[in-house]
C-alpha cells in the first residue's frame, strides 16, 4: 500500500476477544459509529465473511462500499480491498493483531484510500488517519467496557 495511513493502540483485552470483534465483520455498527449499517454478501466454507456492503459516515468519507475480506493469514491478519462503492474508486486495508500479554492485544490499522474526485493528498490522509484513530478508539472502548 502507498500513501497508507497507520495507527496503533494497546487494548486491555485478551486477543481472542479482539480477534473475535474484528471479524464479525456484520456486527461493526455494534461498536463503530461510523459504520452504520453492514451485510453480510458472502461466505467461504468455514462461515467467514468474505463480501460485506457497508454504509459508512467518516466524516468527509460518506460512501456505501462494498469490500472483499481476505483471511488467509487469519488470524493475527484480517485485510480487506474495495469492490466497489459510490465515491470510492480504491480502499485497501490491514488488521494486525498481536498479543503483548494474555490480557493485553495490540492493534495496528493500515489504510488507503482514493477518491472518484481530485482531493489533495494531505486531506485524504488526514481524512484516513482520523478513521483509523476512531476505529481503533471505539474498538478499545467496546472491549474494555
Amino acid at each position: 500500500m502507498t500513501d497508507l495511513s497507520k495507527s496503533l493502540i494497546s487494548i486491555d483485552a485478551p486477543i481472542a476477544a479482539v480477534q473475535k470483534a474484528l471479524f464479525e465483520l456484520d456486527k461493526y455498527p455494534e461498536w463503530s459509529s461510523q459504520i452504520k449499517s453492514a451485510e453480510a454478501l458472502a461466505h467461504d466454507d468455514q462461515g467467514r465473511i468474505t463480501k460485506v456492503k457497508m454504509s459508512i459516515d467518516a466524516g468527509m468519507m460518506k460512501d456505501r462500499p462494498t469490500l472483499d475480506y481476505d483471511w488467509s493469514q487469519a488470524p493475527n491478519k484480517l485485510s480487506f480491498s474495495l469492490d466497489e462503492a459510490d465515491l470510492l474508486t480504491g480502499m485497501d486495508g490491514v488488521y494486525t493483531i498481536t498479543s503483548i500479554d494474555e490480557d493485553t492485544t495490540e492493534v495496528t490499522y493500515e489504510l488507503v484510500t482514493s477518491l472518484s474526485m481530485p482531493i489533495p493528498a494531505m486531506m485524504r490522509q488526514k481524512a484516513e488517519k482520523a478513521t483509523i484513530d476512531a476505529a481503533l478508539a471505539q474498538l478499545k472502548s467496546h472491549l474494555e467496557a
